[in-house]
């Protein structure tokens, strides 16, 4: 049942969608395509690019791995201090730096890297050559372009740094590139690989130590592995002042240097800059570290050191994260606008279908971070974009089919709305189940009302002139049963069918339906009046003779799937127009039965005593609206028929004197002559 009802309500939605028109889908189909773009390439659009980077720093921090301190890499740093202490902050002191390599190179590191610069002149420089020439350990010394380095080096600069490796040409030593890719300010990624430009720092220092050449991350340009300490007081990698391993005084105590020499053997030593302002870079983690923003702006930066530790720590676990393909991201920006469209489809009014709509949103943001904590590069994977084009693409469909379904609503609700009171026909469009093909039993208001000789006089005119007394007619009667809140069962010539408590049942469907049928035979006496007044050569028009009764009919839609008609059967209604009909005969306009009268809930109703109608064996108690009656002669015609079986006579006189009353009141008249004319059950016949 639950499938069927889906697949109904796409169904609807898809004919909705369909019925647009052709400039509305050309619409849609634009639209559908933008959705499709922006969740393919929302890291390239402006303003979701910033969304999908600040997304990807998100999961990044909250998905890192947290891990104990990582003694592989050690970090051999210049600080503030330093330069406090040396009293010179730029270049950095180059003598320092040859005492504290030849210490190293004792040590037993498998390779060190350095990350500074040579490019402008120093004192220390042949020193420092000299130290770097005679080194055992294998070196990387930073290396820089103009073309890849612009800020960082310039014309000058870039003579003296080639100048200064080529004397180091014929040892350990090897130019090591140093450049971050900074893609918004921010190192996510490791930089792209540029002709010309010797490889990073990290892969030289893998390399120089013959690790294998997997590990170097040959052509991988992906997503920097950044990791969390898992003890807040204890950070990823060791960092050790430079000035300790440059201090040959006390290095010379055997206990000290044994200790740092267990730091420095068999791990990877990165000599740099830890210094406020220089040579520092924001990475995912800055915006997110509580710890490093409550210290201030400066240490949210970690030095690019720090960063290059991170890419070796990277190679050395194979941590070479896969990218997801080109098709499959092309694959998921086409499930999302599918999806989005089906969603757009169901015809869906309640908020039941709210956890849906939430589920999807979920998995297309929630994917990448489903991918990233298992291993994959989720940079430039969409997950703003996806949620995005979900929205345009549904609100797409959705409002291509809302416009559609608002015109077929407004012609069903004119349509429904000629036969139908305005709050049924809105209720029944929104719960179209109420006009089901099937019928049930129901207790219902009936009215039948027809126009006295309107068939005699239609002879006597014009085709045209017939059809237009007879539409302005049903016009005015239909327009009090709407008015009144009633269903236009049918038009059967110029006789009027009509019913109150179905398709949907009200607590006043009885004053409505007693007020419409009073109405109704008004209605006909102003038509009477309008008719007279357009032509006075037309044939006067009979007054319109109204039957009300209330009992159960079988009440609904009746046909076929191509054909159905939406009324009434059964014995009510054939009551109703017998009624009518008995008016002739009883010389009045409107009469009901007993049954509608007392449930009407008004007192204008005067009994008319009991009668058989034509083709009936059961007698009805009939009664007349009066609105203006007395109540006192209401009260004597009901004292005067009750005592008909027990005081003929009495109730004959009673009934006389109220009728002398009226002289023109020819319904009473007629009950009095009715009433001396009785059968066993004490009503009277109609022939």
């Amino acid at each position: 049942m639950a499938m069927s009802a889906t697949v109904a309500m796409f169904s609807a939605g898809w004919r909705n969608v369909r019925e647009a028109g052709p400039r509305r889908l050309a619409l849609t189909a634009v639209l559908l395509v933008l959705a499709l773009l922006l969740a393919r390439f929302s890291w390239n659009i402006p303003f979701t690019d910033n969304a999908e980077r600040a997304l990807f720093d998100y999961r990044s921090f909250v998905l890192a791995e947290q891990v104990e301190n990582d003694p592989r890499v050690v970090m051999v740093v210049y600080d503030d201090q330093t330069l406090i202490d040396l009293q010179k902050r730029s270049p950095l002191d180059r003598g320092m730096l040859a005492r504290a390599l030849r210490n190293l190179d004792t040590m037993g590191a498998k390779a060190i890297g350095i990350d500074i610069l040579f490019d402008q002149p120093q004192d220390e420089d042949a020193e420092l050559i000299e130290t770097l020439r005679a080194m055992q350990t294998p070196v990387a010394v930073a290396y820089a372009t103009e073309a890849t380095n612009r800020l960082d080096i310039g014309y000058d600069q870039q003579q003296y740094l080639d100048g200064f490796m080529a004397e180091l040409e014929g040892s350990h030593v090897r130019p090591a590139s140093i450049r971050l890719s900074e893609s918004s300010g921010v190192t996510r990624v490791w930089p792209s690989i540029e002709e010309g430009l010797p490889p990073l720092i990290g892969r030289v220092m893998l390399e120089s130590a013959n690790e294998p050449e997997a590990l170097t991350f040959p052509g991988y340009e992906g997503a920097i592995r950044y990791r969390k300490p898992a003890l807040r007081d204890v950070p990823v990698f060791n960092t050790l002042k430079i000035d300790l391993f440059a201090n040959d005084d006390l290095l010379a105590v055997p206990e000290i240097r044994d200790q740092f020499a267990q730091s420095i053997s068999g791990a990877y030593v990165l000599v740099g800059g830890d210094i406020i302002d220089y040579d520092r870079a924001l990475t995912p983690f800055s915006t997110f570290d509580d710890d490093a923003t409550a210290e201030g702006v400066a240490d949210i930066r970690p030095p690019g050191i720090e960063i290059h530790a991170t890419t070796i720590a990277q190679m050395l676990d194979g941590a070479r994260l896969a990218k997801p393909s080109d098709f499959y991201i092309w694959f998921l920006a086409a499930i999302v606008v599918v999806a989005a469209a089906l969603t757009g489809l169901l015809e869906f009014r309640s908020w039941k279908f709210a956890p849906l709509l939430i589920m999807q949103l979920a998995v297309f943001i929630g994917l990448p971070f489903y991918l990233h904590a298992r291993g994959f590069d989720t940079h430039e994977f969409p997950a703003i974009g996806p949620a995005l084009g979900w929205i345009v693409a549904f609100a797409a469909t959705v409002s291509t089919a809302r416009a559609s379904s608002a015109v077929a609503r407004r012609f069903a609700q004119g349509a429904l709305g000629k036969y139908l009171p305005q709050s049924i026909a809105d209720e029944i469009i929104e719960k179209p189940e109420l006009l089901a093909l099937h019928g049930e039993k129901k207790p219902i208001y009936v009215i039948f009302s027809d126009l006295e000789g309107f068939t005699k006089m239609s002879h006597a005119l014009e085709p045209e002139m017939v059809a237009k007394l007879l539409n302005r007619y049903l016009e005015m009667l239909s327009k009090v049963v709407l008015e009144n809140g009633g269903i236009l069962d049918k038009f059967v010539g110029d006789a009027v069918v009509a019913f109150w408590g179905a398709p949907i049942s009200r607590p006043d469907d009885g004053i409505r339906a007693a007020r419409a049928g009073y109405a109704l035979w008004q209605a006909g006496e102003d038509f009477r009046k309008e008719v007279a007044a357009m032509d006075p050569n037309l044939p006067p028009v009979g007054k319109t003779r109204v039957g009300m009764h209330f009992g159960d009919a079988v009440v609904g839609n009746f046909g076929g799937e191509n054909r159905i008609q939406y009324t009434a059967l059964g014995d009510s209604m054939n009551t109703a127009a017998r009624l009518e009909a008995a008016n002739k005969a009883l010389e009045s306009s409107v009469m009901a039965s007993r049954e509608f009268a007392e449930r009407s809930g008004l007192d204008w109703w005067r009994p008319m005593g009991r009668v058989v109608l034509r083709g009936r064996k059961r007698p009805v108690d009939i009664f007349e609206p009066v609105p203006d009656f007395p109540a006192s002669d209401r009260e004597g015609l009901e004292k005067a028929l009750q005592l008909l079986e027990k005081d003929t006579d009495e109730a004959l006189d009673l009934l006389q004197e109220i009728v002398a009353r009226y002289k023109t009141d020819k319904a009473l008249h007629n009950l009095l002559e009715r009433c001396r004319d009785l059968n066993e059950e004490g009503a009277y016949v109609l022939g």
